[in-house]
């Protein structure tokens, strides 16, 4: 069973688009692939109830249908970040509960894409951000670096954190979020000589991004 965990350099950079283009990516070696969202804050209209619009995305990428329960365990309604949003709700998120949903949907897929929420160190609680949970499902690591001013310091910084929890930088993905940007391939030369890691994509700008159409690298042992 392969699985990944998706981080990204901010909120906002395409962590949910890179994340259901490695889906797609991903069915074309394997069966059963599914995405997993297992914060989300924020809630759109989904059928008869309600849902993230992340893990709807997630769900449109996946061949394998499985409950809200496993593929967004913590749900939550107000788009802000997890630690005030569940305060706000009344929750307390539990990440080796978040641990046990991952390992139901890794017993019944050959891959899982794991997207994580806002930034690596985002908090979840008072006391545990989004870095704890990638450490404690142990997953390689895919950085989304969101190409704008800044990018380098923040890819740099994240790539360091991912590398202090003892995990593994599987690779990155280069997102084009902003078309008035600089020197953009310049940014990108930059972070594949010091990033020490593959770059899995290059997502060009895109009005409508379309998952589907993304093109990507794959390490050799998730084929």
């Amino acid at each position: 069973m392969m699985g990944c965990f998706v981080t990204g350099t901010d909120t906002g950079v395409g962590k949910t688009l890179v994340s259901a283009g490695l889906l797609h990516a991903l069915a074309r070696h394997h069966r059963r692939v599914v995405g997993m969202k297992p914060v989300a804050a924020g809630l759109v209209p989904w059928g008869e109830d309600w849902a993230s619009e992340d893990a709807i995305a997630l769900r449109s990428a996946s061949t394998l249908a499985v409950p809200p329960a496993l593929d967004n365990p913590v749900l939550l309604p107000d788009p802000l970040s997890p630690h005030i949003a569940a305060a706000r709700a009344g929750v307390e998120i539990d990440i080796a509960a978040i641990v046990a949903s991952y390992q139901a949907l890794a017993a019944q897929a050959d891959a899982v894409v794991v997207e994580g929420a806002g930034g690596f160190h985002v908090p979840l609680t008072d006391t545990l951000t989004g870095a704890d949970l990638a450490q404690a499902l142990a997953l390689p690591v895919v950085l989304v670096v969101g190409l704008r001013l800044g990018c380098l310091n923040h890819a740099l910084l994240t790539a360091e954190a991912i590398h202090a929890r003892g995990l593994t930088l599987a690779g990155w993905v280069a997102n084009r979020i902003d078309p008035e940007m600089g020197a953009a391939d310049e940014n990108i030369a930059y972070l594949r000589a010091r990033l020490n890691a593959p770059l899995l994509a290059e997502v060009p700008y895109q009005d409508l991004p379309e998952p589907g159409s993304l093109v990507f690298d794959l390490p050799k042992d998730w084929q």
